[in-house]
């Protein structure tokens, strides 16, 4: 028993020895549910004695300690000095549950994660503590790790990859491989990795960041059985913060590299005297950006926001490489035809070639210095034998979401491509998937993204199924070198404003009631159907009926003598803009749509231009001139055909007439307006039809936009729609 007092104690009594009391704090560990209960002590008689609360109590305490009778006067202040101490250099306390109970200073920590940071700061005051586990399961912390205590050696490999070894020394007998380091990384969701029986290492949250980078930047190769991690050497440039900061040895072809590297960031191009335009300032940062990396040996994707003149910077690129040797530029077919008079207009000196008619063999034979190839995606594809035998000086693909879609002819034909100089020009590098954005990389850098199925697990899943930030960081981080984007409103301060509306159409009850029975039947039909193969074709089919029965029932049943709202909505809107002397661009990806849209304009007597997928392309590009020249109030254009490569500025009215699943597809659209040369401001309206699948395929825009932005900003999304999802979309909300 130990007994307290407040009156004091006889220390003349001989048969009670007087010691003095040891205010050390003791710190005691006991497995508590998931995680640990930590609970403070003092010991005044020392070992075996009784433990109690530090500060608390009476000062006079006597007690029978291994068969003696002893006595002692605590110092309660002190005690209660040492246990701040102890508080106040443990931050994890402060997060920990105070337990509350009738006793002070006992907390829970809720997983071994917390009692391991707590055990790492307690270590810098050790020589002042004592820790004990009564109930055993100890756990022990070793002092941090941080880069600079990690020695890495690397050297080149085959095909100019990078192995990288290396060494973490815990002390001085002690060391980790970096293969082992990075295995156990991997395995653990914490900065504190296990290095034996219950012993952990603890790393900084740097170092742990940048062992992270190295891990989804590197491969292990299951036929090299060494301590090595490979690294592609485009994926190099992004691990430059962790060989700076580690005690790095390398051979010649890193610094090789490092060089070459260090001569690009220095590089200051002058734009070529012979380029028949003054640049503006982003537009002259943009060229110097591409240039750079054509000297670095590597790909470009020049992604800026649509009507910024990406076809002027490429150009500009193209004629200061054209010294070295010839050029390809592969663009839609509607497109081909704006190179050739970019390159007329701005860069005369170059000799252009169109990729068309007879004779094609002998003409990419006889290609030279200053020569530019200007071929369409279609002719890439039926022609890439040929094409692919020449070592092109720089590769231009323009409008490259042409490509995005790894497994198509198309995009075959573009990857057995060679050139020095792999530049692609896209307002839209994501359109629907991030698989996109791989197959963008592939062409341009190869190998810098890993394999599709080490993308998809690295990043495709992790962000658009779960909204991982941590991965779209480094996702980010990883092509930010080798992509560039601007959006109009950082760059252009004088292009005017834009303003988007949606107009909401309410069908009359009549046509509502022929929508909602084309919705039902829909519905029956997937329903019935035994076609498990073709399930996703077939909702997909009826999803398309759906979106035209929202834009004109005339355009499921031709002869139904059923108005169509939308066209009233239209015809308001555009008698009013007319009336103010406005032009505008009418879209729709449906030229049903735009056929019956042409009726009416023609029996009202108002004057347009038209120009759909069949239209040839010289008469395409005299509606675009006769257009800006002041003829026709309105322009009539598919959305596959014209949301790309046209000049319109002449209009300042973009309207929209049924939403497309991708916004991105939509702004590119409107841009044909709302670009550089316009001075008027811009208005886009949108006419949504209520209580329909055209509202549903709104709400998707939002979170296509997020993922993009999010991705590209300062360098159509969701996942692919399964199923299920599509018939939501056909469903009553």
């Amino acid at each position: 028993m130990t007994v307290h007092s407040s009156a004091g104690i006889d220390i003349n009594n001989r048969e009670v020895e007087f010691v003095d009391a040891d205010p050390t704090i003791h710190l005691h560990f006991i497995p508590y549910g998931s995680g640990f209960r930590l609970e403070m002590f003092v010991q005044p008689f020392g070992r075996g004695g009784p433990y109690l609360k530090p500060g608390v109590g009476v000062a006079n305490i006597m007690a029978e300690v291994g068969g003696k009778r002893l006595q002692t006067r605590r110092d309660l202040r002190l005690e209660e000095e040492k246990a701040r101490e102890i508080e106040e250099s443990c931050p994890i306390l402060d997060l920990a549950i105070d337990l509350e109970q009738e006793n002070e200073r006992e907390w829970h920590l809720f997983d071994p994660e917390e009692c391991l940071q707590a055990l790492l700061e307690l270590e810098e005051i050790r020589d002042k503590i004592v820790l004990e586990w009564p109930e055993g399961g100890k756990l022990a912390v070793r002092r941090q790790a941080g880069v600079n205590q990690l020695n890495l050696n690397i050297r080149t490999s085959q095909q100019d990859w990078f192995g990288i070894s290396g060494r973490l020394k815990i002390n001085q007998d002690e060391v980790i491989d970096l293969k082992v380091l990075l295995d156990k990384v991997r395995s653990s969701n914490s900065r504190f990795i296990p290095i034996g029986d219950n012993q952990f290492l603890a790393l900084t949250q740097e170092f742990r960041k940048r062992l992270e980078e190295l891990i989804l930047l590197s491969e292990n190769r299951e036929d090299d059985g060494g301590d090595e991690v490979f690294v592609n050497p485009l994926a190099a440039l992004a691990l430059d913060d962790l060989t700076r900061e580690a005690r790095t040895t390398a051979d010649a072809g890193w610094q090789e590299k490092l060089k070459l590297v260090r001569e690009s960031q220095e590089l200051v191009p002058e734009v070529p005297s012979t380029l028949q335009a003054d640049l503006r300032d982003y537009q002259e940062e943009g060229f110097v950006w591409m240039v750079r990396l054509a000297h670095l040996g590597v790909g470009a994707c020049l992604a800026d926001d649509m009507g910024l003149g990406k076809t002027l910077q490429a150009l500009a690129v193209v004629l200061y490489q054209a010294r070295k040797g010839p050029a390809l530029v592969v663009a839609p077919t509607s497109v081909c035809m704006n190179w050739e008079q970019e390159i007329i207009r701005f860069a005369p000196t170059l000799n252009i070639h169109l990729f068309s008619g007879s004779g094609r063999r002998e003409k990419v034979g006889s290609l030279g210095k200053f020569d530019v190839l200007i071929t369409s995606y279609t002719l890439l594809q039926q022609e890439i034998d040929l094409l692919a035998q020449i070592e092109w000086q720089t590769i231009v693909l323009d409008e490259a979401q042409a490509i995005k879609n790894a497994g198509t002819k198309r995009s075959r034909a573009a990857m057995r491509l060679n050139g020095k100089f792999r530049l692609i020009t896209t307002g839209t590098p994501i359109e629907n998937h991030l698989g996109e954005l791989w197959n963008l990389f592939r062409f341009i850098n190869p190998g810098l993204l890993g394999s599709f199925k080490q993308f998809n697990s690295r990043f495709g899943i992790p962000i658009e199924k779960h909204h991982d930030r941590e991965a779209r960081r480094k996702l980010k981080k990883i092509i930010r070198p080798f992509m560039l984007r601007r959006i109009k409103s950082q760059v252009l301060d004088e292009l005017p404003p834009r303003t988007e509306v949606s107009l909401r159409v309410e069908m009359k009850p009549e046509e509502l009631r022929f929508y909602e029975a084309l919705r039902q039947q829909a519905l029956e039909n997937i329903e019935s159907s035994s076609e498990k193969s073709g399930r996703h074709m077939q909702i997909l089919a009826e999803i398309m009926k759906l979106r035209r029965a929202c834009c004109n029932p005339r355009l499921i049943v031709p002869d139904i003598n059923i108005p169509s709202t939308k066209m009233q909505v239209f015809a308001e809107v555009i008698n009013e803009l007319i009336g103010s002397r406005h032009k505008a661009l009418v879209f729709s990806q449906f030229t049903g749509h735009l056929a019956l849209i042409r009726e009416y304009l023609d029996r009202e007597g108002i004057s347009y231009k038209y120009l759909d997928g069949t239209t040839p392309i010289r008469e395409r590009q005299r509606q675009v001139e006769s257009f800006q020249e002041g003829e026709g109030d309105l322009f009539l254009i598919s959305l596959k055909a014209g949301g790309l490569g046209l000049n319109l500025t002449a209009a300042d009215y973009v309207i929209h007439m049924d939403p497309w699943w991708n916004p991105a597809v939509e702004d590119q659209a409107a841009d044909r307006a709302h670009r550089i040369g316009q001075k008027r401001p811009v208005t886009v309206y949108r006419l949504v039809t209520a209580n329909t699948i055209e509202e549903k395929i709104v709400k998707l825009h939002q979170q296509k936009r997020d993922l993009a932005n999010s991705l590209l900003e300062g360098t159509d999304v969701s996942a692919r729609i399964s199923a299920d999802e599509l018939l939501e979309l056909i469903r009553e909300s």
